[in-house]
């Protein structure tokens, strides 16, 4: 697992004390497309979260609930972010 993927690894078991998480670095798969000109540059990831915080609330609240933990990583270090954010009840 590389830097940034430890980063969002680290920021969202902060942020939403998840009892699922995984972090999936999709870079290699978009090297030489915008954001990431190859080489080992983490840029492009999906991750997957169940957390208790996600409770009552909607796709786009669950989703703003994870942009805002990794705020400064979207400013420059993350490319591009898919996310499924889960209910533990789900």
């Amino acid at each position: 697992m590389g830097k940034v993927s430890q980063l969002i690894e680290k920021k969202l078991t902060d942020a939403l004390a998840p009892t699922h998480l995984e972090v999936i670095d999709d870079s290699a798969s978009h090297a030489g497309h915008a954001g990431n000109p190859g080489g080992d540059r983490e840029s492009h990831f999906h991750v997957n979260v169940t957390s208790s915080a996600f409770e009552g609330k909607n796709r786009v609240a669950r989703q703003r609930l994870v942009n805002a933990a990794l705020r400064e990583e979207l400013k420059e270090e993350i490319h591009a972010l898919s996310m499924k954010c889960t209910a533990p009840r789900e």
